[in-house]
């Protein structure tokens, strides 16, 4: 592990820097022009390019590539082309945002996720198993931006449980959370049931029944333990989904967060607040599968030499 380790770093590197250039490209392909949009469409040419000038947007394509990706690695996002703010007092504020609801999202999906995958093998092949399995396989195929609707619907206007949006109560994270957290808990609930039913029915599970061991002590010692490592892996997976589909879920909801404000910059043409956002997601998302991948080898020996 030791030794592939700095592989891992530089290859999350090149992972980050060809994700920031296509987004780059992608974005100076979309219709629209920043320095229309600030100064409007009248302005003269020559103000125009005075200001592309000053803005560094006259410069070809690879050396604003250049300029922007070794500014952020600094630490530095520059300015916001439309206000002149700092980005990056704007980009804090939105990742402690968006932190806390993917947080709590993995929190709901983890916790009950694995409790229904647990109840749903206990009972495997039974009405309870049945119900759960089939209430998992509808939030598999639900995506956010209907779900998320659907859940203002009933629990915000028709019972009045839950704000509908915005960030005004300690409960308006409850929503979005539920939205971003229902399609990874059915996809831990399945792979909970379906790792634990293969191995209740192994042969080192009997022998430990065989012994006289407490069943409490073999669904700690012998059948968690192994259905821990397939978890571990499909929940580092599975988190890229939640700050993708964060994106969305922050629209709908009105949740201030990086996702709201990638969209509110696209729509916007600003282009330095767009960057530092892509940075920061996919930054987050090579981070976690870097730990996933540390984590997975902590729990399963076999891979430390791989």
């Amino acid at each position: 592990m030791k030794n592939n380790f700095p592989t891992i770093l530089f290859s999350s590197f090149l992972q980050v820097l060809g994700i920031f250039i296509i987004t780059f490209l992608i974005l100076h392909l979309l219709p629209g022009d920043p320095i229309q949009v600030m100064l409007g469409e009248t302005a003269s040419l020559s103000d125009q390019v005075r200001l592309r000038a000053e803005l560094g947007l006259d410069q070809p394509i690879y050396r604003q590539i250049f300029n922007s990706f070794s500014q952020i690695m600094y630490g530095d996002f520059g300015n916001s082309i439309l206000t002149g703010s700092p980005i990056k007092e704007q980009i804090v504020i939105a990742m402690k945002n968006t932190y806390m609801l993917a947080l709590m999202a993995l929190f709901i999906a983890i916790t009950f996720g694995i409790a229904g995958g647990v109840v749903a093998a206990k009972y495997r092949d039974g009405f309870l198993d049945k119900i759960i399995i089939n209430f998992s396989l509808l939030f598999i195929s639900i995506p956010h931006f209907f779900l998320g609707p659907l859940l203002m619907l009933c629990l915000s206007i028709w019972l009045g449980w839950l704000p509908i949006s915005g960030m005004d109560s300690p409960f308006s994270i409850v929503l979005p959370a539920l939205t971003l957290s229902l399609g990874m808990l059915a996809i831990i609930i399945k792979m909970t049931r379906n790792c634990m039913v293969e191995i209740i029915d192994s042969d080192a599970v009997r022998t430990a029944r065989a012994k006289g061991m407490q069943e409490w002590l073999i669904t700690i010692n012998h059948v968690f333990r192994l259905v821990l490592i397939p978890l571990i892996t499909i929940i580092g997976m599975q988190f890229g989904s939640l700050l993708s589909g964060a994106i969305i879920t922050e629209t709908l909801f009105s949740w201030n967060g990086l996702g709201m404000l990638l969209v509110n910059s696209i729509q916007m043409r600003d282009y330095p607040i767009t960057q530092a956002c892509i940075f920061v997601i996919a930054i987050s998302y090579v981070l976690v599968n870097l730990f996933t991948e540390i984590l997975y080898k902590i729990v399963d020996p076999r891979m430390r030499d791989i």
